[in-house]
């Protein structure tokens, strides 16, 4: 397409792009942006190295002839990013239709975004929504990240351990993500490592005087009793020698039973501060359950269901055309149409307003055109039913989408990691409670600006005559 571009001589027509969704994941109600960070890496270095552009070069029609000519890839050697980019901050609560990120600039430079954009902010707002969700169910209990042994390889082992720490988590197994991205590291010895032994009280020991001061004893290899037992034993000739046992791990069986009589015999034996660690293919619904059933869980292991984002396989995010403009022209609005009205795309160069109730939890959203504006009172309309809702005049409002890169050039000072998970809470205590519910959320209510519905029903309506 960029050469297509190219070769039609239309690189300096400049155009806008939004990436977002069309659902929230997991049946849920609200999504986790997220991702930024690493977009801003990815664009703050983005060209076409030598190696690369000879790679192009390699590449042949079906006629065998060159796929791309030397004048395009001179081109390309040459591109430096001249873009404006305007995004929502990482751990902001979005909701379907919102842009997550707008681009403006050259079309072909637009165009060469795409995919990167899209492969970064669809994952890790995946990965992120499904943590808090898991968080959310765990209430005020630390849940650590365990799921690199089956994530979508390393890269997406990686970047689902950032998410997950911006979604809540209290730290990862993945100690290579704890380096690159100082998240707190904890983990537990494998079956293997117990079977190794001759016997229980052996592996326990052994480990106890190899790591005496990070012990947490897994503990349902062959009889979860007969291990909490061991592992209290242990624990004691631990504190004799100026140590203290952290917890023991339970990784199958009756999560609930064996919860609560661990807890019991931890306590009686002089351990009440030992962590009871629960892990075992667990998710937002199997952690509210067991602690609805009385678990004694202290802190959750979540691997597979919080690293892959199951049951859901991917965000449906999309990067579409929202106006073009020739060298010295307007903007141009442009739409895609669908058999169905609503999921028709929405033109112009977009923002998201989002309205507070005088105690601070979003009111609804409006998304609008920027060369447009707001009414006021602004009146907003359901894409869906165009069910129309009008909010009170002198509503209190923020813009959620701010400027990140202006003509190719980084404008925002990216916040730590730190930073977004606090965002993250903050956005949680003010978002309306019912929309954070696990089973049957209430939805939240957003909108197109009145202007920008009547804008879109009019090219719809002039695209079929």
């Amino acid at each position: 397409m960029a050469c297509g571009y190219f070769k039609a001589g239309v690189t300096d027509h400049d155009a806008v792009f939004h990436v977002t969704f069309r659902e929230n994941p997991f049946a849920g109600a609200f999504t986790v942006g997220c991702g930024l960070a690493t977009a801003i890496d990815f664009l703050r270095a983005f060209h076409f190295t030598d190696t690369e552009v000879d790679y192009l070069g390699s590449q042949r029609g079906n006629d065998g002839k060159p796929l791309f000519d030397s004048r395009f890839l001179d081109y390309l050697r040459g591109l430096q990013l001249t873009c404006d980019v305007d995004a929502i901050p990482e751990g902001t609560l979005v909701f379907p239709n919102e842009p997550l990120v707008r681009i403006r600039g050259p079309i072909a430079q637009c165009q060469l975004l795409e995919t990167a954009l899209l492969n970064i902010f669809n994952f890790q707002s995946l990965i992120a929504t499904k943590a808090t969700r898991v968080c959310l169910a765990a209430e005020h209990d630390p849940v650590i990240e365990f799921g690199l042994r089956r994530s979508q390889g390393v890269d997406g082992g990686l970047t689902a351990a950032r998410a997950a720490y911006i979604g809540g988590c209290a730290g990862t197994s993945n100690l290579q993500a704890g380096q690159q991205f100082a998240i707190p590291v904890s983990g537990t010895q494998a079956h293997s490592w117990i079977m190794f032994f001759e016997n229980e009280r052996e592996a326990f020991k052994t480990y106890a005087e190899a790591m005496p001061n990070n012990c947490i004893f897994l503990v349902d290899t062959y009889d979860s009793i007969d291990g909490i037992r061991h592992a209290i034993e242990i624990a004691g000739e631990l504190r004799k020698q100026g140590h203290e046992m952290i917890g023991v791990r339970l990784d199958s069986g009756d999560g609930v039973a064996l919860s609560i009589k661990a807890r019991g015999m931890l306590d009686k034996a002089g351990f009440a501060n030992a962590n009871i660690v629960g892990s075992g293919d667990l998710d937002e619904y199997m952690i509210t359950d067991l602690k609805q059933r009385g678990a004694k869980v202290d802190v959750w292991g979540v691997g597979t269901k919080l690293s892959t984002g199951q049951p859901d396989g991917a965000l449906g995010g999309i990067y579409k055309l929202g106006a073009i403009r020739r060298p010295r022209g307007e903007w141009q609005y442009r739409i895609k149409l669908s058999e169905e009205s609503a999921k028709a795309s929405i033109p112009g160069s977009l923002q998201v307003r989002r309205f507070y109730q005088p105690d601070g939890r979003f009111m609804a959203d409006a998304i609008y055109e920027t060369d447009h504006g707001v009414s006021e009172p602004c009146e907003i309309v359901d894409l869906e039913t165009e069910d129309k809702t009008k909010l009170p005049r002198n509503t209190r409002y923020s813009d959620l989408l701010v400027p990140i890169f202006r003509a190719g050039q980084v404008v925002y000072e990216t916040p730590s990691i730190e930073t977004s998970r606090d965002h993250l809470r903050k956005q949680l205590r003010c978002a309306p409670p019912e929309i954070l519910r696990l089973k049957d959320p209430a939805p939240y209510k957003v909108g197109l600006e009145r202007s920008l519905h009547e804008l879109r029903s009019s090219l719809i309506s002039r695209a079929k005559e």
